[in-house]
């Protein structure tokens, strides 16, 4: 199989959850990862006992002209690349899992008479997919509502693929809670900087609260790392500070609440990890995609959420801090988030590909 995927977590864990389940299942199976050759994608696929190989493209939505003559001029000489790679690996499958190489991965697969699929993360398609849309063989959607923007006939609600570590985690019985509460805070692999000063407000203001009674974990993004630590410190609370991390699932195993962006991919582990959550869309997303996936989750009670705009750091803390102290609502908001879950993602995507490949 070669995995198209790359430039944030996002993209990349949905396409290892995939690859790791067919390496786990189907022994002597083989994948090779098309990544980017950013930081972020050698950093999650350093352990990993994938092939790699990297693409240089570039995206076109939201870019100025400048920008998408530069894209459009490298797209063709991305497809020439993609193809060689292909030849060189021969793949049974192509499956594209979202960022700017996934078109000159999919295109060169098509062109090489591959069987070809998209998997697709949120409840609105970016430019990529629906294009791709319109020529791949399968298309895989996480959650309702993206059904419109595809070709009728070929689309198959499978969910978005999650870590095996995360599913194993989210199978092990409930840890018994401690006295002191955990709010664990997400800004997706590249941080998020307003709600890093929200949270640095909230504490700032609720000061008591988070040295007694409320356990801090805050993964800042690598930017504002050191400035949070040093907030934090000031105001005598000890929190964990993490630009980026790894182990997802120890943490979400022991967090009675989730403070995140609404990234489709972070969506789909907080709910096989069975949280309550508070939502920040990102406000400048593509489409408003993240609100929209985010109200999937109201719509099944299992999250609050709340446009950036107009949250300040009193009312945010005032949610969390009232979540945090109402354990009956907490099990509430979890058992409506369980349901959403489709921890069986990853399987039902590589059987679909078996499929196509026999």
């Amino acid at each position: 199989m070669v995995v198209a995927a790359g430039g944030t977590g996002g993209h990349l864990f949905p396409g290892i959850a995939v690859a790791d389940f067919l390496l786990a299942n189907y022994p002597g199976s083989k994948v090779l990862f098309v990544g980017t050759d950013r930081m972020i994608d050698a950093a999650v696929l350093k352990d990993k006992e994938f092939e790699r190989a990297t693409l240089k493209s570039y995206g076109l939505k939201g870019k100025s002209m400048q920008e998408k003559i530069k894209a459009l001029a490298q797209l063709p000489l991305s497809v020439i690349s993609a193809v060689r790679i292909l030849r060189r690996f021969k793949p049974d499958v192509a499956l594209g899992v979202g960022g700017y190489v996934t078109g000159p991965t999919l295109l060169a697969a098509k062109l090489l008479g591959l069987p070809t699929c998209i998997h697709e993360q949120n409840s609105v398609p970016g430019l990529a997919n629906r294009l791709l849309g319109k020529i791949v063989d399968q298309i895989f959607i996480s959650m309702p509502g993206s059904e419109r923007y595809f070709p009728a006939g070929k689309m198959y609600l499978t969910g978005n693929p999650v870590r095996q570590d995360l599913l194993d985690k989210a199978a092990l019985p409930e840890k018994k809670k401690n006295d002191v509460a955990v709010l664990l805070v997400l800004g997706g692999s590249q941080g998020a900087h307003r709600i890093n000063e929200l949270v640095v407000e909230v504490v700032r203001n609720n000061k008591n609260k988070f040295q007694t009674a409320i356990h801090l974990i805050h993964q800042t993004g690598a930017h504002d790392e050191s400035w949070v630590k040093k907030q934090y410190h000031s105001f005598g609370v000890k929190a964990e500070v993490h630009a980026f991390i790894s182990d997802m699932g120890s943490l979400y195993e022991i967090a009675d609440l989730v403070l995140s962006r609404a990234g489709a991919t972070t969506l789909a582990e907080i709910t096989v990890m069975k949280k309550p959550c508070i939502l920040i869309p990102y406000p400048y997303a593509a489409d408003d995609h993240q609100e929209k996936n985010g109200q999937y989750l109201v719509a099944g009670k299992a999250a609050k959420m709340f446009r950036q705009t107009d949250l300040t750091a009193e009312r945010l803390g005032e949610e969390i801090i009232g979540l945090l102290g109402d354990t009956k609502e907490l099990r509430r908001m979890s058992d409506a988030s369980s349901k959403l879950a489709k921890g069986e993602a990853a399987e039902t995507i590589v059987q679909r590909c078996l499929a196509m490949v026999n």
